[in-house]
């Protein structure tokens, strides 16, 4: 395995790069979540920074218990690296390093040729980053199985997704699911608004195939469609049987410039 480290692609940027300072934002932040945490099979949750999809993200995971392997999927931005990229590196982190649950990892790179070890494309990327402090504040034995991934075709994403549920079922664990994505960018409020509700309602009605085929024949500029599909399909094998949309925001909630807007959605798959 691995045993290089990942430092920080985007601390002081995204949120706040030192410990403290990180560990208050994340508590104020989660404090709007509900209680007590409910157990879900999945989250997908935002990555902007936490100034624009902050409060989204942290009351989203907030609201959820945090097992100590959790599955992170992230859409790659940078296009570097293979298409599903696995990180097997310790994840530094202003909270303090995060490790990959290598049993995990190991069974899945058995389990599947189409994920591959590879550094590079986690390596300036976002997505999955900004979700670790949510997660670490809740659980201290924090491991992680970090994946990236480019735009690849419905056949593959559907194979990753029963290969983790193969590891999954094989290892016994309470596992969580974490899609990052934001949804549409760059759009007037009212557009963005529009078609990300067509999408959540997609999303509601549980059928991946679907919601694969409506983001990318109707080019909605969701970057993490990707993931989420694979989170979908994942839980729907492990038994999920409802959505539940936490909150739905834009960037100009932040910003005040509703002409150019990017829209952020925090849902839970349970």
């Amino acid at each position: 395995m691995n045993r290089i480290i990942r430092s920080p692609a985007v601390a002081g940027r995204f949120y706040p790069g030192d410990a403290k300072s990180l560990t208050e934002s994340v508590q104020s932040l989660t404090a709007a979540a509900s209680s007590p945490r409910k157990k879900v099979f999945a989250a997908v949750s935002p990555h902007a920074g936490y100034i624009y999809s902050g409060t989204i993200a942290g009351e989203t995971l907030g609201s959820i218990e945090i097992p100590e392997t959790v599955i992170l999927l992230g859409p790659n931005h940078t296009g570097k690296g293979a298409a599903v990229s696995l990180s097997t590196a310790t994840w530094e982190m202003p909270m303090g390093n995060v490790p990959v649950d290598e049993a995990f990892i190991e069974d899945l790179l058995k389990e599947t040729d189409y994920v591959d070890e590879d550094e590079l494309a986690h390596q300036f990327e976002h997505s999955l980053e900004v979700q670790l402090p949510f997660l670490q504040a809740a659980q201290p034995n924090l491991s992680i199985v970090p994946i990236s991934f480019s735009h690849i075709s419905y056949q593959v994403l559907d194979e990753v997704a029963l290969a983790l549920v193969e590891v999954i079922q094989r290892s016994k664990k309470d596992v969580l699911i974490v899609a990052s994505s934001d949804m549409t960018h760059y759009e007037p409020r009212e557009a963005a608004d529009k078609k990300d509700h067509y999408i959540l309602k997609k999303l509601a009605d549980m059928d991946p195939d679907m919601l694969y085929r409506s983001v990318v024949g109707h080019q909605i500029s969701m970057c993490g469609i990707m993931p989420v599909t694979v989170a979908l399909i994942a839980s729907l094998e492990l038994g999920a049987q409802k959505t539940e949309l936490i909150r739905y925001g834009d960037s100009g909630e932040t910003t005040g410039d509703t002409d150019q807007v990017v829209g952020y959605a925090g849902v839970l798959i349970s």
